[in-house]
């Protein structure tokens, strides 16, 4: 019977006679260092003979010194003797970790064109040989040395008994059936070292985060019973006292409140000791972008109050960036701009942010260069954690076909998480305008009410980011009211469902290679005729958001003789992709777009458009670069022959 302690996943050391040891520190330590120093540097291979274990066979290698360095700086013969030496315990250490407590290790050291001269093995050098040093000297210079390691693992040990004994002072250990589970140490499983050392980990976990703070669970004794091939197993264990939370410290802030971090917290003092509800914590506020870094850490002892005192730190990220923003189409022409924002605006994580776009670069859809600058306030946990507060005031001029508009626009709205998948939105908005369409002039007052609820199953949390698989479904609703010529009241009703399917679930690609994706997009407005309707608030279709091989808004019906759309009260279109994948960083797409809009509030009339196209991908760290080429299969009369768009993210 052999004792020791299991010190580390990646073996065991089984002590073992000393006297090898000692022989081989004193050749090193007894060779004159003129001699070291005289003799010339041996170049070495090494190879490894395989186990018929795959797994075995890449510890050993990670664990041999031997083959790691071979390819560093050619070494004396004694440095290589040494090293040799020492591969005999790594390697041991190596086989003891997957079980074979009775395997054996023979490394042999050959010349390498005597080898190949004779066409056999050869006998080699054993590595504990004592005249090895002097007989690796004698090795012409520019010859390699052949070392040959050789595992013979022998039968695998399995788990004898398992102890579990307090630590001192404490009660007698009783594990609970969770707790039990969490350990998962039982006699008959194989004797490997990590399954070992993860048993008694996982115990740790389990009783912490019943609150016991301060358990411990020793690195455990073993006790090797070669007769039976068994190794018996002692873990100590102490558990503590079952402990709450205590105060709160935070350090490190300087233009945050403490207020906002206490109630951002999903942890209060008070509440049972649980280290995965403090990560969580520590997750939630790093989610707020507030900080570069959040830190969490205690003490090792417990306050006066028998509590557990929390102490965060944080590092505040910077409070200003600058971005910018472009894009093109041939229909909606070029857009470019910059976006200006303030963090953390009044020390509750508020963030301003100022834009000023040019648009309208040279689009078939546009007669002139327009604009859209705005600014956006978002205040977060506005009433509580889980709703934001947003308000935005912009100001838009568009020289588009179908008409000029000229706007000021001030909205507020709250948007609440329902939860993971669901959010809800409502809000109010106003609108002053100017649109000129077919020579006719016409201001507008329009006061509307939106209500939005979005849902998000393809757990993508970045909208940029290619969804693979799942659902997104996206509805509206905005009572509006026109309030200037004559008052109308009409409701705007949209919806849209965007599904993707991974080809991996037909054993056809590998998984996010070659993706299937599909929208869906209804739209309604009920209680005004169209013309009783103010132009930018009518239902169109044509372009990315729609039927591509269209220009925007070139779907539909036009005023007669012309290009100018005339909007409608309903619409409807659907798009399907097929998305593949190249190499790393490259991808192509293949599309077919189809949409209508009609004035008679009735989807599924009107005439049907249908365009088809194809694009390019290249990924990149922040989303694919986006580049599509479309045509109409049905154009219309004065439609454009072909659409181009470029763009960061995909389509839907």
């Amino acid at each position: 019977m052999r004792h020791f302690r299991l010190a580390r996943p990646v073996g065991v050391r089984v002590r073992r006679s000393a006297g090898y040891a000692t022989l081989c520190a004193l050749l090193t330590a007894f060779v004159p260092q003129a001699a070291v120093q005289a003799a010339d540097p041996q170049d070495y291979v090494t190879t490894l003979r395989p186990t018929g274990n795959a797994d075995l066979d890449a510890a050993l290698r990670a664990s041999s010194d031997l083959i790691s360095l071979q390819k560093t700086q050619a070494v004396s013969p004694f440095a290589l003797t040494g090293r040799i030496h020492n591969d005999y315990s790594r390697l041991i250490s190596a086989l003891e970790s997957y079980g074979y407590y009775a395997g054996t290790i023979t490394i042999t050291v050959s010349d390498v064109d005597v080898k190949a001269a004779k066409g056999t093995e050869g006998a080699g050098h054993d590595g504990r040989d004592p005249d090895l040093p002097e007989w690796l000297q004698a090795i012409p210079a520019g010859r390699k040395a052949q070392v040959t390691i050789s595992a013979t693992p022998g039968s695998v040990f399995r788990i004898g008994v398992v102890t579990l004994q307090p630590d001192k002072g404490d009660p007698p250990v009783h594990l609970d059936a969770e707790e039990q589970k969490a350990f998962g140490m039982k006699p008959g499983v194989p004797a490997q070292a990590e399954s070992v050392l993860a048993a008694g980990a996982a115990l740790q976990v389990a009783l912490t985060e019943e609150g016991y703070a301060l358990a411990h669970v020793g690195t455990p004794q073993a006790w090797l019973r070669p007769d039976t091939h068994t190794l018996d197993l002692t873990y100590t264990v102490h558990r503590g006292p079952v402990v709450n939370l205590g105060a709160f410290d935070f350090a490190g802030l300087q233009r945050t409140h403490p207020a906002y971090i206490a109630r951002r917290m999903t942890i209060a003092p008070g509440e049972l000791y649980q280290p995965s509800r403090i990560e969580r914590a520590r997750q939630d506020i790093a989610s707020t972008g507030l900080f570069s870094d959040v830190q969490v850490n205690h003490d090792e002892t417990l306050a006066t109050d028998g509590t557990m005192p929390l102490g965060f730190s944080f590092r505040e990220g910077k409070r200003h960036s600058v971005g910018a923003e472009g894009g093109y189409s041939t229909d909606l022409g070029g857009r470019a701009g910059v976006t200006w924002t303030h963090n953390n605006l009044f020390g509750n994580a508020e963030r301003l942010r100022l834009t000023a776009l040019i648009t309208g670069l040279g689009g078939s859809a546009e007669q002139g260069l327009g604009y859209d600058f705005y600014a956006d306030l978002m205040k977060p946990d506005f009433g509580s954690r889980a709703q934001n507060l947003s308000a935005r005031l912009e100001g838009i001029k568009q020289e588009l076909y179908s008409y000029r508009q000229t706007a000021l626009l001030a909205r507020v709205g709250v948007v609440r998480h329902v939860n993971r998948l669901w959010n809800v939105s409502f809000g109010g908005q106003i609108e002053q305008e100017q649109i000129q369409q077919m020579r006719a002039t016409n201001s507008y007052f329009i006061v509307a009410l939106p209500l939005t609820a979005n849902y998000d199953g393809t757990g993508v949390d970045n909208p940029i980011t290619p969804a693979t698989h799942g659902v997104r479904v996206g509805a509206s609703i905005t009572p509006s009211a026109s309030l200037t010529d004559g008052t109308s009241f009409f409701a705007i009703m949209q919806a849209t469902v965007s599904t993707y399917f991974d080809l991996k679930h037909f054993g056809l690609s590998r998984p996010g290679r070659s993706v299937l994706a599909l929208r869906g997009t209804i739209g309604n407005v009920e209680g005004a005729s169209t013309f009783a309707i103010p132009p930018d608030q009518r239902l169109y279709a044509g372009g990315s958001a729609t039927v591509r091989g269209f220009r925007y808004q070139g779907v539909g019906p036009q005023f007669a003789n012309t290009r100018y759309a005339v909007g409608g009260t309903s619409m409807d279109a659907g798009s399907f992709e097929y998305r593949q994948r190249i190499l790393q960083k490259f991808g192509a797409v293949g599309f077919i777009d189809a949409g209508q809009v009609t004035g008679n509030h009735t989807p599924f009339e009107g005439t049907l458009r249908v365009g088809a196209g194809a694009g390019a991908r290249y990924y990149t760290p922040i989303g694919p670069v986006r580049l599509d080429v479309a045509v109409p299969l049905n154009r219309p009369a004065r439609g454009d022959k072909w659409e181009l768009y470029v763009g960061l993210g995909e389509t839907f």
